[in-house]
């Protein structure tokens, strides 16, 4: 028989909750030590319920837990202070983050630094940032924790540095080409576009538009089928 784990106090933001049954609530969870997770929280819909009010998007919690099968019960949780509300397209991208999380992490995989990564973001976004910087090093961190090689700083084929004044098409599963000669399959974009990137710096008006080019288009590889709805929202409220 499967032991029954327990946790305590483990810092952890909910990314996801719905509802289960008459007065429970499933929530998705991503936790610093052990990942994303599925928590049962019973009766948390009941008005009495300590539970009630606390499972908050986008504010740092500390949650204890039992149980021996994928969905543990949650047994406590806690407010660990608090971050500024996100507002707006703040808000939006806040959805997007956690959407993200959800459909590219498995359960009970711990990414200690995306953690602070997901945090760092969080506090950005909150804190009236410029929100394409900001979205762009998450995506990143996310790739390359899921083991994707986000290749930035060298030419793949001839294994030189990127060149900043050089061309080149960023071919998914491989990286940076030279231009000249390159498949007409990827994303065109500068030397200097890839050394900004590697060196989080987001200034340049081009450099903005080609990372959120091929940012999109590595995360659509590894998303399959999967559809972001909070990629759609932004694009609407981009059109109003």
């Amino acid at each position: 028989m499967r032991e029954i784990s327990r946790q305590d106090a483990q810092p952890a933001f909910v990314l996801h909750t719905r509802p289960y049954r008459e007065t429970s609530v499933i929530a998705e969870v991503f936790t610093r030590d052990h990942g994303r997770m599925a928590l049962m929280a019973r009766g948390a819909r009941r008005s009495r319920s300590s539970l009630r009010g606390t499972l908050l998007l986008f504010q740092p919690l500390a949650l204890s837990w039992a149980g021996r099968s994928e969905l543990r019960t949650l047994t406590r949780a806690e407010w660990q202070g608090a971050y500024s509300p996100l507002r707006g397209q703040a808000l939006i991208c806040g959805f997007y983050l956690n959407e993200l999380l959800l459909k590219l992490l498995a359960r009970d995989d711990p990414h200690e630094r995306l953690y602070a990564a997901y945090e760092e973001a969080l506090a950005g976004l909150g804190a009236g940032t410029e929100h394409a910087p900001v979205l762009r090093r998450f995506e990143i961190g996310l790739l390359r924790e899921l083991g994707y090689a986000v290749i930035l700083d060298r030419e793949v084929e001839r294994g030189e540095p990127v060149a900043r004044e050089g061309s080149y098409v960023y071919v998914v599963e491989r990286g940076p080409v030279a231009a000249a000669g390159a498949p007409r399959s990827g994303v065109e974009l500068s030397g200097q576009t890839l050394l900004d990137m590697q060196s989080g710096v987001f200034a340049s008006a081009a450099t903005r538009e080609q990372s959120r080019l091929l940012m999109r288009t590595l995360i659509n590889h590894c998303l399959g089928n999967q559809v972001l709805h909070s990629r759609q929202l932004l694009r609407d409220l981009q059109d109003l």
